[in-house]
């Protein structure tokens, strides 16, 4: 599980570009799995990332164009994927980005994501989830 401390966060957007640039060779802000948000009205920092949540709320998809992984990754079959937005619409922390007729969400970069790497200031951790994955913790 991909974790954001928030009281950590500068809001550098170090995490869009590394993992809009591992995931594309470019970077752009729109094609990162991840979203840094400045909140200046409030003074907070943070990230928008799919945190593969236990309710799978993005698992709706009328055309089974999304798996889970075995690290527990959301895995969106661009080929089945009709762009129809429902499953965006599901998320309830907006972790699902449609742009440019592709769906982007976090996919664990493999089990070892590059945010994690490119946060300097520690607020970006990773944990396996031991309940759910029992034999990636060992």
């Amino acid at each position: 599980m991909i974790r954001v401390d928030i009281s950590k966060c500068t809001g550098c957007r170090r995490c869009e570009t590394a993992c809009a640039f591992f995931r594309s060779g470019r970077i752009n802000h729109h094609i990162s799995r991840i979203k840094a948000m400045n909140l200046y009205e409030i003074g907070i920092d943070g990230a928008v990332v799919c945190n593969q949540c236990h309710e799978r709320y993005c698992d709706c998809c009328p055309e089974n164009a999304i798996t889970i992984g075995s690290l527990g990754e959301v895995i969106v079959s661009q080929t089945l994927c009709t762009l129809c937005g429902v499953c965006r619409k599901a998320c309830p922390i907006g972790a699902i980005e449609i742009f440019n007729d592709f769906i982007y969400v976090c996919d664990l970069c493999g089990g070892r994501p590059k945010c994690i790497q490119a946060c300097k200031e520690g607020a970006i951790t990773y944990e396996v989830d031991e309940a759910h994955h029992p034999s990636l913790a060992a």
